[in-house]
């Protein structure tokens, strides 16, 4: 594919995402107080647009196309308009593009944002025992649990800000996450992850080595690596890369023939799921070309990426993309999510299908 296909993929997957809603409330989720969690719609705070954002932010930093940059821009302007958010894991990753979206404009009106948001999750954010963020959401608690989402959606924000704000407390918080949720989801048997752990019970759950969870970790580890650069000889920094090179190997076994992986990542009866590929696809590709890992990845990065586009139908939408997935006590209890349209599948088609410009240029 040349360099311009690629880009009309992305800017179709782009207007896909940005018009994307729920006016049935079909896939919103009811909570016990009576609200109800749009996590379908783009223009609703909730992690689900905002790695959406993300990836248009990468995008608009490959190409600089202003159009993009101005839907970004709007989008913020829109939510700041209304009622505070509540603070909670998921709606934190809307910081991560937040901090790039101030550097790039040096609108003083989001450092107050940045600054406040930074502040509550590192003094004020329920943590697990061992000192894990709790894995906090809308409506739930979560209490002492450990998500491997976590990583992305306010791990990767809380290391931005600390950067952004000369705040290092704040990025050797971050190590110290990423080391937390390596001991108690990675499972040493495969080399892949847990979807979650609890210390009610000291247990992972269905112990469903989850794709789209996974995948999470697959974009998280480089992209922490990028942002903090540490030196080669940092035992951290060797920790994450042997991770990964753990979780890369093992994928390489489960990826079918047509480049997609199972939502149940070694169960061929669970049904594919591509936005999982997609999270893989970037990830692997990244960690290619940051030379955090080998070349000998690349054709396993490749295959998703070809299998990415092939799912993506003519109105943008990504294929056969898993609906939001609560922490299943059995491994049937993931099989059954239903298969939908949802704004992280355009989202992690997109980042997937950013990075690989890189191998265009």
């Amino acid at each position: 594919m040349y360099r311009q296909e690629i880009e009309q993929k992305i800017e179709l997957l782009i207007d896909n995402l940005i018009n994307l809603n729920d006016p049935e409330g079909k896939y919103a989720i009811p909570l016990a107080d009576g609200r109800k969690i749009d996590n379908k719609s783009f223009n609703y705070w909730e992690w689900t647009a905002g790695v959406g954002l993300y990836g248009m932010m990468k995008y608009y930093k490959l190409t600089k196309k202003e159009e993009v940059l101005n839907i970004i821009v709007k989008w913020f302007d829109d939510q700041f308009k209304e009622p505070p958010v509540e603070k909670n894991v998921n709606t934190m990753v809307q910081m991560l593009t937040l901090a790039y979206l101030y550097e790039e404009t040096g609108n003083p009106t989001y450092l107050p944002y940045l600054e406040t948001w930074g502040d509550w999750l590192y003094h004020d954010m329920p943590r697990t025992k061992d000192g894990g963020i709790q894995h906090v959401v809308f409506g739930n608690e979560h209490p002492q649990q450990l998500w491997d989402d976590t990583l992305m959606m306010s791990v990767l924000p809380l290391t931005k800000i600390g950067l952004l704000l000369n705040k290092p407390e704040y990025v050797e918080e971050a190590k110290k996450q990423f080391l937390i949720h390596i001991k108690y989801l990675f499972d040493k048997k495969t080399g892949l992850w847990f979807h979650g752990w609890t210390f009610e019970g000291n247990h992972n759950f269905a112990e469903a080595l989850w794709g789209r969870g996974n995948s999470w970790v697959t974009i998280a580890i480089p992209e922490f690596l990028d942002l903090v650069d540490l030196n080669e000889k940092d035992p951290v920094r060797q920790i994450l890369i042997d991770t990964l090179e753990r979780q890369l190997e093992a994928l390489e076994t489960c990826q079918n023939e047509n480049g997609l992986w199972h939502t149940l990542l070694l169960d061929p009866t669970s049904y594919v799921e591509a936005s999982c590929t997609a999270g893989f696809a970037f990830g692997t590709l990244r960690s290619v070309r940051k030379r955090y890992v080998g070349k000998k990845h690349m054709d396993m990065g490749l295959k998703a990426i070809k299998a990415v586009i092939d799912n993506i139908d003519g109105s943008g939408e990504l294929q056969h993309v898993s609906a939001g997935t609560a922490m299943g006590e059995t491994q049937e209890f993931y099989k059954k999510i239903p298969v939908t349209a949802m704004p992280y599948g355009q989202s992690m088609a997109i980042l997937a299908l950013v990075e690989y410009l890189h191998y265009r240029i």
